[in-house]
């Protein structure tokens, strides 16, 4: 039962903290998850540079959009881990963290001093996530990785696109995301191995590739046991027809799914074939399969005729599963949407008033937050240096006229 005194807007990571030394998104991604529940998430980056992602994408008065987002929350130091210096100072951070979030190729970890090995050695309680592009072990383990080589070598981007077109890679970050995700139920398992089973801290070790690849499963599962290899079917899927992106008579898209027996006759009634909807060549989920194509055409067909209004009247009316494909305005203005709070407006000293996206999951006792969007470089550096590790002023000021922050 909810409590009646209210949600605990403190999150339920409170007291955990951990060290987000990872660039661009996929280690981002997890931290980022971590730091809208509560926890204290410290962004390491390079000093003078940053992490890239500061400059990735659109940007507004040289300030980059994305990275706004993908900082909320986190408390930015610099801190140069090449140097010596940097590296006792991260492991004096280590000493008061619990998890901490590597990008680096295994080689450069190794040279620092930084290798799961030698955490582990000195801070035996901290949990090491390591997202890389091919993850530890096997030949292509130090390579350089990004989310486009993932798309590519994980099937999707085979998957992705018109038949008769090239593999189609996603304009987005969607590797990096999955992996991200990943990364975050795996190292809650880990903390929860930790601090309800009288474990250690272990490493977590998650590349780029494999994430994705076990959305898209059913493709090797089919190579394996058929011997077809899956081609691109553009927005079509066999296995739930009706299933497209249809234009409507106004040059508008909409989609539906007919997943379900059951959602499959209320497209066919919906759309003027009652006689479809009681026949089992087109009910049963397996015939129905054969045939497509033609069902396909018949959906592709009525909703041609019909505006994007016309069409969604009669669809919501008989409960088909079908939505209107929006556009970034469209996402914002949704009524539905708007009214869960899913995105809102937060106040940046940089850009003024910026609506992100909250918190994806929803808790009731425990909610997720925004309490300030991404920071400048090294903003938190006397902050965690000074009052957390103690490093006193003349220190630090040594310390950065060397650049190790």
């Amino acid at each position: 039962m909810p409590d009646p005194a209210g949600p605990d807007r403190r999150g339920p990571l409170q007291g955990l903290r951990v060290l987000d030394t990872a660039t661009l998104a996929a280690g981002p991604v997890m931290a980022t998850a971590f730091a809208e529940f509560g926890a204290d998430v410290i962004k390491v980056e390079q000093p003078g540079s940053g992490d890239p992602m500061r400059n990735w994408g659109e940007r507004k008065d040289d300030v980059g959009l994305v990275w706004k987002s993908m900082s909320r929350n986190k408390r930015c130091i610099t801190l140069d881990l090449r140097h010596p210096d940097g590296q006792d100072l991260l492991h004096r951070l280590l000493d008061v963290s619990d998890v901490v979030v590597f990008g680096n190729r295994p080689s450069a970890l190794k040279r620092w001093g930084l290798d799961w090995l030698s955490v582990h050695h000195a801070h035996p309680h901290v949990v090491m996530v390591h997202i890389s592009g091919y993850g530890a072990g096997g030949p292509k383990s130090d390579r350089p990785g990004f989310g486009t080589l993932a798309e590519a070598m994980s099937g999707f981007a085979h998957l992705t696109g018109q038949p008769d077109g090239p593999p189609t890679l996603p304009p987005f970050m969607l590797a990096d995301g999955v992996a991200g995700l990943a990364a975050t139920y795996a190292t809650m398992m880990a903390l929860y191995h930790r601090d309800h089973r009288g474990g250690q801290g272990q490493l977590v070790d998650v590349n780029l590739i494999e994430p994705l690849a076990r959305l898209i499963e059913s493709a090797t599962l089919t190579y394996d046991q058929l011997g077809v290899v899956p081609t691109r079917r553009g927005n079509r899927l066999d296995a739930s027809a009706p299933r497209n992106a249809y234009r409507t008579a106004d040059g508008k898209w909409l989609a539906v799914s007919g997943a379900s027996p059951n959602i499959a006759r209320r497209v066919f009634r919906a759309v003027g074939c009652p006689d479809m909807a009681e026949n089992p060549d087109y009910v049963d989920p397996v015939m129905r399969q054969s045939r497509a194509r033609e069902v396909d055409q018949v959906v592709a067909q009525w909703v041609g005729r019909h505006t994007l209004e016309e069409a969604m009247s009669v669809f919501e009316e008989a409960e088909v599963a079908a939505a209107p494909v929006y556009d970034a305005s469209q996402l914002l203005a949704d009524e539905h949407l708007r009214a869960r709070g899913t995105f809102v407006p937060i106040e940046d000293p940089d850009l003024g008033r910026v609506t992100v996206q909250a918190p994806v999951v929803r808790l009731s006792e425990t909610p997720g937050r925004i309490e300030h969007l991404g920071r400048p470089l090294g903003a938190d550096n006397e902050a965690v240096f000074g009052e957390l590790l103690g490093v006193d002023p003349e220190r630090l000021v040594a310390l950065r006229q060397a650049g190790t922050i």
